[in-house]
C-alpha cells in the first residue's frame, strides 16, 4: 500500500486527482478505498471477485457507498478482466452508476471482451443506463475528471472535435470479463468523426 500513499502525496503536490486501479489483491479494496479523496478516480469499479465492490449476495459493500458519498469518481475501465455484468447490474440497481465510462483497451482485450469504447458504452445501454447518461459518462464527465473543461462538450470556445454516433437496431451479444453474455437489441456505431473541422467518414460502418 506504500506506493499508493506516495502516489497520493505526488498528486497532492501536483494539484491533480489520483486514479487508483484495483486488480487482484494485495492490496485489498478495503485498504485502497478509504485513502481516496473527493475527485480521485476509482477505475475497474465493476470488477469481479476478488476485490469486487459487491458481496456474493449482490449487496453493495459499505466502503463503496462511503466512497461515492465522499466524491470519489467511479470509472468502469473495461479491459480484459475488470468488468462483470452481474456486478454492474447490482451497482446500477443500488443507484451507483459509473461516473465515467472508459475502455481499458490493450493487446489482450482489443479482440474482446472490451473491443472499443463504443462496445463499452453499448454494454451500459444494454444494462439500462439511459443514453444521455452514457454519452455524458464517455465525454463530458471524463474531461471534467481530468480538469479539461475544454473537452467533452460543444460549448462555445471549446474543442469542436466530434464523433457522430448512431444507435443500430439488431440482435447483439455482449460478453463480460468472466464470460457471461448479455443480449441487446441495439448498439452504438460511429458514422464518422470531425477533427479540426474536417469530416472523416467511417466507411467500415456501412
Amino acid at each position: 500500500i506504500a506506493p499508493l500513499d506516495l502516489a497520493l502525496e505526488a498528486a497532492d503536490q501536483a494539484g491533480l486527482p489520483l486514479m487508483a486501479h484495483i486488480d487482484e489483491p494485495p492490496p485489498g479494496r478495503s485498504e485502497v478505498l478509504p485513502r481516496l479523496r473527493k475527485g480521485d478516480i476509482l477505475t475497474h469499479c465493476f470488477r469481479p471477485f476478488p476485490n469486487a465492490p459487491v458481496f456474493a449476495s449482490g449487496a453493495v459493500r459499505p466502503d463503496m457507498r462511503l466512497a461515492r458519498e465522499r466524491g470519489v469518481i467511479f470509472d468502469i475501465g473495461h479491459g480484459m478482466g475488470s468488468f462483470d455484468f452481474a456486478v454492474a447490474r447490482a451497482m446500477l440497481e443500488e443507484g451507483l452508476a459509473p461516473d465515467v465510462i472508459s475502455s481499458d483497451v490493450h493487446l489482450y482485450c482489443v479482440d474482446g471482451p472490451a473491443f472499443d469504447i463504443l462496445v463499452c458504452m453499448s454494454k451500459l445501454l444494454a444494462l439500462g443506463m439511459p443514453l444521455v447518461e452514457v454519452l455524458r459518462a464517455a465525454t463530458q464527465a471524463p474531461a471534467q475528471a481530468i480538469a479539461r473543461p475544454d473537452l467533452g462538450t460543444l460549448a462555445i470556445g471549446t474543442v469542436g472535435d466530434v464523433a457522430v454516433l448512431r444507435q443500430r437496431p439488431g440482435r447483439f451479444t455482449f460478453v463480460d470479463a468472466v464470460g457471461a453474455s448479455l443480449v441487446a437489441d441495439q448498439r452504438l456505431v460511429c458514422e464518422g468523426i470531425v477533427i479540426g473541422g474536417t469530416w472523416w467518414p467511417n466507411e467500415a460502418v456501412n
